[in-house]
């Protein structure tokens, strides 16, 4: 009951901010992909807060989830930021692990990443935008999949199981087929994922992008769509997965990025603690040593900023090794 509670209160907070004008990213998410040795990209970055923008504006201005910026600003008041607050932007990410191509799409996190094929004398790009995904009653699969058609200005049919939802709610019967416009809640741009029923698409409520505000499908900010659908191929390959623990190197610097795991895993502080070291242990097994089992990389975990990132749980990567001296 809690949970459906809290669910409640972040659809509401998020239809009282449909009737807000439209905010204009100033950082587009693109960025100059690392290395394939190297895991980490971005830049944190502070502004000053002040009376005339919520929290909300400001993650939109900067392409940032709603959750996101909540989790790196959690003693600032997301509704009336004091003025002149220094207001994080985690704009540092750990890519995701899986195979770097197509698009990846981190559950827990809440975002999208997009690995596009470098056109010939450019170097490679990496695009990541924040994502909303599927409420804990309508979950979002994981699994690979691909793209299999784009449309835009696309016409919404409500599914049988929204219809009926509706009702129970006592809001209004939905249409059969919901044409393009501003009602329609898939917005100007569709891609059509593999998974019956599964879109990655625009919203009319950008304010929910980065919650888990959907019925299982995946939603961007307007403007954030509209450059993928431009760049994204049909075909392209899709990876779904759940990574609320996140390593990643720089160099022989080892980093950790934590999110909160999704409600319907069910996870305990213990099992969350245990889950994050033997996710540490596999990561430097599989990535500090070399074919034949020889140390590549000799690290020791810095324990003080481990348990500091487990409590803070902030999405924000943190440096947690200790290297050795030969």
């Amino acid at each position: 009951m809690r949970r459906k509670n809290k669910q409640k209160l972040k659809i509401g907070l998020l239809l009282l901010f449909t009737i807000l004008p439209a905010s204009i990213h100033i950082y587009a998410g693109n960025w100059v992909r690392p290395p394939d040795d190297i895991d980490i990209f971005g830049q944190m970055q502070t502004i000053t807060a002040n009376r005339e923008e919520t929290l909300l504006d400001v993650a939109r201005r900067y392409g940032i989830g709603q959750d996101e910026m909540v989790l790196a600003n959690p003693d600032i008041n997301r509704w009336l930021p004091e003025d002149g607050a220094a207001v994080i932007l985690p704009l540092r990410f750990i890519i995701p692990q899986a195979e770097r191509t197509g698009l990846i799409i981190n559950l827990p996190e809440m975002r999208l990443y997009y690995f596009p094929k470098p056109a010939k004398g450019q170097k490679p790009e990496i695009i990541t935008h924040p994502v909303s995904i599927g409420r804990m009653d309508w979950n979002t699969p994981l699994g690979k999949t691909t793209i299999v058609r784009k449309q835009k200005d696309p016409t919404w049919i409500p599914p049988q199981s929204l219809k009926i939802e509706a009702i129970a709610e006592g809001k209004p019967p939905l249409s059969d087929i919901v044409p393009p416009g501003p009602d329609n809640p898939l917005g100007r741009y569709a891609l059509y994922l593999g998974l019956p029923g599964y879109l990655i698409h625009s919203t009319n409520k950008p304010f929910g992008v980065g919650m888990r505000v959907t019925h299982g499908c995946m939603r961007l900010y307007p403007e954030d769509i509209e450059e993928l659908f431009n760049l994204v191929p049909t075909g392209t390959p899709v990876q779904i997965v759940n990574q609320p623990v996140k390593l990643g190197w720089q160099e022989n610097l080892l980093f950790i990025e934590l999110h909160p795991p999704l409600e319907e895993d069910d996870t305990t502080p213990y099992d969350y603690e245990q889950k994050v070291h033997s996710t540490i242990a596999e990561f430097l097994e599989k990535t500090a040593r070399n074919p034949d089992g020889k140390i590549t990389r000799d690290t020791r975990i810095n324990s003080e900023a481990l348990e500091s990132a487990i409590r803070a749980r902030n999405g924000i990567p943190t440096l947690i090794s200790e290297n050795q001296e030969n």
